[in-house]
């Protein structure tokens, strides 16, 4: 390669602007503020929240584990009563992943239940699987409705999400961060305890939703009303495909190891599911637990960044905002999904 020839003089002016930049201290960018997060933002997320999946072995002999955080009250509380007890029953151990469609999800489960390839007997699922009803992708219906209350008592407060806000005040409760405007799919988008949600209204009480995002895991399931047990699952790996909001429960969302989820091939099948020809192409899943289940040195530790706090405040706002050096146009806003909340493995603790 015939690298161009620069003068000195050049050289100088180049280097101008830089010194200037320098000396004004240029923007910091959004993972720099949550390099700078003080330690008391940081959350520790419950090792019951966790599910540890092994993955089988890639090509290469490498390990894959790939760690999902399970959703908190109360948001889809029966399916993940769900998914915790196929978990500790080993229901979920020896089944595979069947469907990768390009730009939408992966998704795994019982490769003999509802598969256009199925060619054995379905896996017997366990006793004491609840049956939830299609109000309950809503927090503020059914039995979630009081939890959710409880959940956002106390004081209103006016406050915009950071200086130089993304859009108007709005008013919000101790745990909910403000709002990142309108989009296509909801009035708001709010921020809960680390979560990415919507709603219908502006008022608290409104209805109020998980969002699909990149990285949410969801449910499987058939045509209403059949709302899913937990056995099907799928992350999304694509653009969000927040259609699906309302349409069916969201239960967590993948935090470590994405890549392994993300990165297996297409399936060429109807809808990304392997075809006749590419079964061996399905990834099998050695075991999943229950994080808190696992020995105490085996167990993930993590923490996400207070979305209620400031320093999450400046995050959001810079991501809508980008002013760091290599930006030229701040964009003035941003989709919910486009702030994802931080969170990191700690070790040691």
């Amino acid at each position: 390669m015939i690298k161009p020839l620069i003068s000195l003089a050049a050289a100088l002016a180049l280097a101008a602007p830089a010194i200037a930049q320098e000396e004004a201290k240029p923007t910091p960018s959004p993972n720099q503020i949550v390099d700078a997060a003080s330690a008391n933002e940081w959350i520790a997320i419950p090792s019951e929240d966790l599910l540890v999946m092994t993955l089988a072995p890639d090509s290469e002999g490498n390990p894959r584990k790939v760690v999902i955080q399970l959703m908190p009250p109360p948001f889809s509380q029966g399916w993940v009563h769900n998914i915790k007890l196929l978990a500790r029953s080993g229901w979920y151990d020896g089944i595979s992943l069947n469907r990768v469609q390009d730009n939408y999800v992966t998704q795994w489960g019982d490769p003999n239940y509802d598969n256009p390839e199925a060619d054995g007997e379905t896996k017997k699922l366990p006793d004491g699987l609840k049956v939830m009803g299609e109000e309950e992708y809503l927090s503020t219906n059914g039995d979630a409705a009081e939890a959710w209350m409880a959940a956002i008592s106390g004081s209103e407060i006016e406050k915009p999400i950071a200086e130089g806000h993304i859009s108007d005040f709005t008013k919000r409760r101790d745990q909910v961060i403000g709002t990142l405007g309108s989009d296509s799919y909801s009035s708001r988008s709010i921020f809960f305890r680390g979560w990415p949600l919507a709603q219908d209204g502006q008022e608290l009480e409104s209805n109020v939703w998980p969002t699909h995002c990149y990285g949410m895991v969801g449910v499987g399931r058939n045509y209403s009303p059949d709302t899913g047990s937990g056995a099907e699952l799928y992350t999304v790996i694509g653009h969000a495909p927040r259609h699906l909001d309302r349409n069916i429960a969201l239960v967590g969302r993948v935090i470590e190891g994405m890549e392994h989820l993300s990165s297996l091939p297409r399936g060429k099948g109807i809808l990304g599911f392997y075809g006749e020809d590419e079964l061996d192409k399905r990834t099998p899943i050695l075991a999943v637990r229950v994080a808190s289940d696992l020995p105490g040195a085996e167990q993930p530790t993590f923490k996400y960044l207070d979305t209620d706090g400031a320093s999450f405040a400046r995050y959001a706002e810079a991501r809508a905002n980008r002013r760091d050096p290599f930006f030229i146009h701040p964009a003035g806003g941003a989709d919910i999904c486009n702030i994802p909340v931080p969170i990191r493995r700690v070790a040691g603790e």
